[in-house]
């Protein structure tokens, strides 16, 4: 890493060195003006464009002649595509960064006009001379363009060959002809003894060096690497215990348990050796402990050791042998052990295959040795999956884990037996190199889908309703952090959604490494998606969302910290009116949110200028008729910000009564009690009083209105009401009910029991008890009919009177129609008939 740095400063050094050496020659005989204005041409956007240009192109020449030295080598390619693509892109930087220079020349040339035509009176010289100048500059800059055009042509001929010659090799790799013969083996029998005690002399030699020579740093670097052991040993027992500890259950545990436990139980174990692992090499590097020709066998030691204990832990989670309530798979104990064995034996082979292969890669070995140890490792991974479909793994319905199985489907014991014999028909007829890459698919990628489909499974489980609350995790939460229901249902999204991105981000890349990606393709490829997702002229960069969505965030929290202290520290010790405070509080809230918006907007990439041209198509659509539409949206948008009413209120404007079922940015959605949907423009929520029956709770009052005869004792009409409501169940005692001697009528009077209910929305039903018991109650007392009487107005002469039915008031929810109580009154001497009485309920929720 050192050296490539050096040599890139370098490099960078010889291409701008001689630019101030050219400026310094006429120097001394150039005078201060025509020294300024050199600086002044050098410093120019054109100049910096051309010497940047001229780099580009130096570095493109090298880079073809590095590519042309490589062709054999994968990895280098790979790293040399990526340096190939950051070269394209800084040439189009160039040229995009002189295009506004461009612009300003064109917009002066159309200013200054056409040269004079022939006859007509000259130009000023001025004029000529400017135009001259621009003409000139423009011609500069169009062959810089130009230049610019080639070079990214170039770059993309030099990076599609790249790709060309890397899938050749690939192709040549598995499709690689080698003849099986006596002699070929014979010789390689004959070289595996060379191998061996090359082997053996050179990590000889090394342990000997390293002892003697850097026995602190070998000390060092094995202490630092049991250090990281133990810690990360200590920290993921203490931190994921509940994750992959398998207890001993009186019952058989959930689903989603198991399937946690056994994707947590995979990961995290795998995960720490992946990490010790690394930090081992590192250490072992950093003290500088590797020769060149030991670092390769330790990385690969250390690499095989970790695929063998990630395939032979997924394969204890999903078959668990030794514990069959925690098995994923219905097969028997025996095939769960049988199994598990065959996998691990698999795993095993293929491993040794690849440490064999970088031994004598190291070692310098004949090829043919490479061949016979991967014919080898092929023909026994043949031979255990042939052996596997004679495996009974199968239990059949009814039958317990322990007993004897049955056989695999006959589908599945055919894929085992081809499966199989390709791979020793393969290695057999010569193609070793495509019969090592499909078993090392079987066995690595097997595994790797195996653990993707557990950890999608898991997180779909984990992100169903309700499902958190019945795991460790879940009574975890709730009983340390007193998380409710609607809480834990929220972190089980939030912890699906982050299973999702883990299996995504973490599997994804090593399935690509499997399938003979590099490296350094990943790393292109993951910064184009974050970085540069194109659609159509359009630029969308994910890691600028997530800046943008963290400054807005950051932006919102500091607003309202902002309003809590100007409110309460500000305006609090002031004697403001408390409208104007709230007024000042709500209009910084808006100020701040509006900027952090447009700070976040900005982060994200989003031009503004998009927006400008949006509110001018709207001020447009305004100004053709398209106020009520606009005037709707705002309205909208400020009920959703300011949230006056949510969906499930009980809301009243104008003649309009009912729920909320929906708010959307143009209308709301109101159902009334008749089970009518009616939907009202929001521009009449904003411009008119609503009224909100559940705007903070549901506790509301009630009033029932009872009217009695003069012949009745006032007192005992109130204490028999409050009697009827301390009675009821839903009558919350507090606040406590209260009777109310409301009115004298005529011949009646009037009382109001006034009830508090703690859900006045489904408050019908105790209204309709209380009515029921207190016409009882006064029957049985002798109180007199509690309900309007009418009373007799004069009248001509007549007969007699005759009832009639009179229509009490309909509430929303219900309709009560009443008889009018025919009571003649005789008031000197003159008969009257009966008037219709109404008395209203004043707040009565009905």
């Amino acid at each position: 890493m050192t050296s490539k740095l050096f040599a890139v400063f370098l490099s960078l050094w010889m291409v701008a060195a001689p630019v101030p050496v050219m400026a310094q020659q006429p120097a001394a005989n150039a005078n201060p003006q025509q020294q300024l204005q050199q600086q002044e041409a050098a410093a120019t956007p054109q100049a910096q464009a051309a010497a940047q240009l001229e780099t580009a192109r130096k570095n493109l020449e090298r880079l073809a002649e590095v590519i042309t030295k490589a062709k054999d080598d994968d990895n280098r390619l790979a790293e040399l595509k990526v340096e190939i693509d950051a070269a394209a892109k800084q040439i189009i930087a160039t040229s995009v960064a002189i295009r506004p220079r461009l612009d300003e020349i064109k917009a002066r040339l159309a200013e200054l006009g056409d040269p004079p035509a022939e006859g007509a009176p000259p130009e000023a010289d001025v004029v000529a001379q400017e135009r001259k100048r621009l003409l000139a500059e423009r011609g500069a800059i169009n062959a810089l363009t130009g230049t610019a055009e080639d070079l990214s042509v170039q770059a993309t001929k030099l990076s599609n060959g790249i790709t060309a010659t890397r899938r050749v090799l690939f192709s040549n790799t598995l499709l690689k002809h080698t003849d099986i013969n006596r002699t070929m083996v014979m010789d390689a029998i004959a070289a595996i003894s060379l191998e061996r005690q090359t082997f053996m002399r050179t990590v000889g030699s090394w342990l000997t060096f390293a002892w003697n020579f850097k026995r602190l740093q070998l000390l060092s670097a094995l202490f630092l690497s049991l250090c990281a052991a133990l810690v990360l040993l200590a920290g993921t027992r203490r931190l994921f215990s509940p994750f992959i500890h398998r207890g001993v259950l009186n019952e058989e545990p959930g689903y989603i348990t198991r399937l946690s436990v056994a994707f947590w139980s995979t990961m995290i174990p795998t995960m720490a050796a992946a990490a010790f692992a690394t930090t081992s090499y590192f250490f072992l590097q950093v003290f500088n402990v590797l020769r060149p020709d030991i670092a390769p066998i330790v990385s690969v030691t250390l690499a095989v050791c970790v695929a063998v204990l990630f395939v032979s832990t997924l394969a204890n989670a999903v078959l668990a042998p030794g514990q069959s309530a925690w098995r994923l798979v219905r097969v028997s104990d025996r095939g769960a052990r049988l199994l598990a064995w065959s996998i691990f034996a698999m795993t095993v082979v293929n491993g040794l295959d690849y440490l064999a292969s970088t031994i004598s890669e190291v070692m310098g070995s004949p090829i043919v040795l490479t061949v016979v140890k991967s014919l080898i490792a092929s023909i026994i991974i043949g031979l255990i999956l042939m052996a596997m479909s004679l495996i009974k793994p199968l239990v059949a319905a009814g039958q317990t884990l322990d007993s004897q199985g049955k056989p695999w489907p006959r589908p599945v014991w055919l894929l085992f037996v081809l499966t199989g014999a390709a791979l020793i028909m393969a290695a057999l007829s010569g193609y070793v190199g495509l019969a090592r890459f499909v078993a090392t698919q079987i066995v690595m990628t097997g595994a790797i889908l195996v653990t993707m489909y557990l950890g999608i499974l898991t997180g779909k489980a984990v992100a169903k309703q309700n499902a958190l609350a019945d795991t460790v995790v879940g009574r975890y939460l709730e009983r340390r952090f007193g998380m409710e229901q609607i809480g834990l249902d929220q972190a089980g999204l939030v912890a699906g959604l982050g299973i999702y991105a883990l299996v995504v981000l973490l599997f994804i890349p090593l399935i690509l490494l499997q399938w003979g990606f590099q490296i350094a393709d990943i790393q292109a490829w993951a910064y184009r998606l974050f970085t540069e997702i194109r659609i159509g002229s359009i630029t969308i960069s994910i890691t600028g969302i997530l800046a943008g969505i963290l400054l807005f965030a950051a932006g919102f929290v500091v607003t309202r910290w902002f309003q809590r202290w100007l409110d309460s520290n500000v305006m609090a010790r002031s004697r403001i009116d408390p409208g104007v405070r709230n007024s000042v509080k709500t209009g910084v809230g808006y100020l701040g949110l509006a900027l952090a918006g447009l700070i976040g907007i900005s982060a994200a990439g989003l031009d503004l200028s998009n927006l400008a041209l949006v509110a001018g198509a709207l001020s447009l659509g305004v100004g053709f008729g398209l106020q009520n539409i606009v005037s709707n949206f705002v309205s909208g948008l400020i009920l959703l910000v300011e949230r006056p009413f949510k969906v499930g209120d009980w809301v009243v404007t104008g003649t309009t009564e009912g729920f909320v079922r929906r708010i959307s940015v143009r209308a709301t959605e109101i159902e009334t009690f008749q089970r009518q949907t009616i939907m009202v423009p929001n521009s009449l929520f904003i411009n008119a009083s609503v009224g909100n029956w559940t705007h903070r709770n549901k506790l509301g009052r009630s009033d029932i209105p009872v009217t009695v005869g003069y012949d009745a004792a006032p007192r005992q009409v109130m204490d028999t009401l409050l009697q009827i409501a301390n009675a009821h169940p839903l009558v919350l005692k507090n606040p406590e009910p209260q009777a109310v001697f409301s009115a004298f009528g005529e011949a009646t009077m009037t009382f109001e029991l006034r009830i508090y209910l703690a859900d006045i929305v489904n408050g019908n039903g105790v209204r309709n008890d209380l009515r029921l018991a207190i016409y009882e109650r006064f029957r049985e007392e002798g109180l007199g009919a509690p309900f309007p009487k009418e009373t007799l107005e004069p009248e001509v002469s007549l007969p007699q009177p005759e009832p009639e039915i009179v229509a009490a008031r309909k509430t929303p929810d219900e309709a009560v129609e009443q008889p009018v109580v025919d009571e003649p009154v005789r008031r000197s001497g003159t008969q009257r008939r009966p008037r219709r009485v109404s008395v209203e309920a004043v707040g009565d929720k009905d």
